[in-house]
């Protein structure tokens, strides 16, 4: 993989592969200024967002630098204060919600709190893109629920509750509703926040069949980067709103990015595989 020449806004700068063929871009986010209401001052200044198709990308960097507010606008649920998000080559404000809940899966962190409902019931809830309002089950949906169920490893928990349920039983349960829209491209804010290190990873491995499997885009966000570096094929690195690098993790994650980014003092090891290996918090940020 090698970055175009040409432009120096990083922002700006399109992945290759080795016959410098530009890689192709599920999710596409252009000259982005976002915002909130409350806030006097644009949050996120993104010349150019690429998330590459068929691949895991994870959005990295400390709190604040615009992650989560990045992925609202990249899932329509923050309305930018200029540019455009393009999925597939569409405008996503040519979709109605309907119509962009078979593109795009969304798990967010303000998941609603259904402590009585069971995780098949709202693995189920995942099928409301392709269902009328007075609509029963079709098998089509039967078939996308269990495929969901089975990928995400909670076979055992279909007729629990899911306030029984442990915080990552309750995320592998969400992460399956979110499987059962059965759409092209994902896009997950932390789920791996206040989990064990065991759910941790059933998390991410679940994100990387899912991948794998049926060549589902993913785009993620992940506070440890060293397992954003294991579990991705790109990361986005972000600092203070702004796109600080974006590429394949071996590219991307080095002890400058480290101390810049993160303000950590770190050895990275390439071989026999990337490793982080922190040393020392830095005052001087």
């Amino acid at each position: 993989m090698a970055r175009t020449q040409g432009d120096a806004d990083r922002g700006q700068e399109r992945i290759t592969d080795d016959n410098g063929i530009a890689v192709e871009s599920a999710l596409v986010g252009d000259s982005l200024e976002l915002s909130y209401p409350t806030s006097e001052e644009t949050v996120v200044d993104c010349a150019r967002l690429d998330i590459p198709e068929e691949a895991v990308t994870a959005l990295v960097g400390p709190n604040g630098s615009g992650k989560s507010t990045l992925l609202k606008a990249l899932s329509n649920h923050l309305e930018p204060d200029a540019g455009t998000v393009r999925i597939h080559g569409s405008d996503l404000e040519s979709f109605s919600q309907k119509e962009l809940a078979r593109e795009l899966g969304v798990l967010s962190q303000e998941n609603d709190s259904l402590s009585s409902i069971s995780v098949e019931d709202l693995v189920y809830h995942g099928r409301y893109p392709y269902r009328g309002f007075f609509d029963g089950v079709s098998d089509e949906d039967h078939a996308a629920v269990e495929r969901a169920i089975e990928l995400a490893g909670i076979e055992a928990l279909r007729d629990a509750e899911l306030g029984q349920l442990s915080g990552g039983q309750k995320q592998l349960a969400w992460i399956a509703m979110v499987l059962a829209q059965d759409t092209d491209v994902l896009l997950l804010d932390e789920p791996t926040t206040f989990l064990d290190v065991h759910h941790q990873f059933r998390v991410l491995e679940t994100i990387r069949q899912l991948n794998e499997r049926k060549g589902v885009t993913v785009a993620v966000i992940l506070h440890d980067i060293s397992q954003a570096a294991r579990f991705a094929d790109y990361l986005v690195a972000m600092r203070d709103g702004e796109l600080y690098d974006w590429g394949p993790p071996e590219e991307v994650v080095t002890e400058q990015l480290l101390a810049d980014v993160f303000g950590v003092e770190a050895t990275v090891e390439y071989e026999p595989e990337l490793q982080v290996l922190p040393k020392r918090a830095l005052s001087d940020r």
